[in-house]
């Protein structure tokens, strides 16, 4: 017969399980971030989420389980991960398109043709 895992009672003053209020932040940043991540806007709160997340992970280690919300706090983190990249994307583009339209102009100075 196999064993069956029992869940070890509670002490009555142990505080009950909550969601982590910074996980939340963290998933609401990253998500501004991603959305906003094409117009280079999305860097500013990529980094903060990045930087919540941070603080959020340590305060749930402390915890001791009594702090939840670790799969919010993965999906805000990746948001806020994708938000950088496609910021980054955006700026490689804008630079590649700003070198090709600088060599392609003209060079040196453009006088009128007509005037001798």
């Amino acid at each position: 017969m196999p064993a069956v895992a029992r869940e070890t009672p509670r002490h009555p003053a142990d505080p009950d399980p909550v969601r982590s209020t910074k996980a939340g932040a963290v998933f609401a940043l990253g998500l501004v971030a991603a959305i906003t991540g094409l117009l280079v806007g999305g860097v500013v709160p990529a980094t903060l989420a990045l930087l919540l997340a941070r603080q959020a992970r340590r305060e749930a280690y402390r915890s001791g389980g009594y702090l939840t919300g670790a799969v919010w706090l993965r999906r805000g983190e990746r948001l806020a991960l994708a938000g950088l990249l496609l910021g980054a994307v955006t700026l490689t583009v804008a630079v590649v398109f700003g070198v090709f339209s600088w060599a392609t102009g003209p060079v040196g100075q453009d006088f009128d043709p007509g005037i001798d």
